[in-house]
């Protein structure tokens, strides 16, 4: 599996702040995956959805992104990911909110979004490695098999076999 890594964060494009929380993710992708590609650019959508988009057309399995996922005013990855995805999966991201409630009531607040572009599956992750912590367990035992399924590769749709064809 090929994955990349968007922190979206003002102040870490700068270079004002490091990218703890990209960091984190990278840690914890690097048991299942590949880390492709890792970014941090500024709450800017249009540069934000470029970069996506450049991923899944370059055929990344996963995009984990941190930060911009609260209430402020600049805070638009789920925004960015509802124009890309074409399938959203709620429960992950209703998941990950119950989860972050047993931590703080300030889950409550978090809009991530979870869903597939063409063959991408793309995850919204809050912009703390807390938070991080605290909610890759809750996706750890399905991501594998849900970039799986985007593939199509199933025991419902295995893949077809020489003999078959013809």
């Amino acid at each position: 599996m090929r994955a990349a890594i968007l922190t979206s964060s003002d102040a870490g494009a700068r270079g004002e702040r490091s990218d703890e929380s990209g960091e984190k993710l990278k840690e914890k992708l690097q048991p299942i995956a590949e880390v492709a590609a890792y970014r941090v650019l500024p709450d800017e959508p249009v540069e934000l959805e470029h970069q996506v988009w450049q991923w899944i057309r370059q055929g990344i399995d996963l995009i984990v992104t941190t930060g911009s996922t609260g209430l402020g005013p600049r805070d638009v990855m789920p925004e960015v990911t509802r124009r890309v995805i074409d399938r959203e999966v709620p429960g992950m991201a209703e998941a990950m909110r119950a989860e972050s409630i047993k931590h703080t009531p300030f889950g409550m607040m978090s809009r991530q979004v979870v869903g597939v572009a063409e063959q991408t599956l793309i995850i919204n992750f809050p912009g703390s490695p807390k938070a991080i912590d605290e909610l890759w367990p809750v996706v750890l035992p399905v991501i594998s098999h849900l970039v799986d399924v985007v593939h199509g590769r199933t025991q419902h749709n295995p893949p077809e076999s020489p003999e078959s064809e013809g």
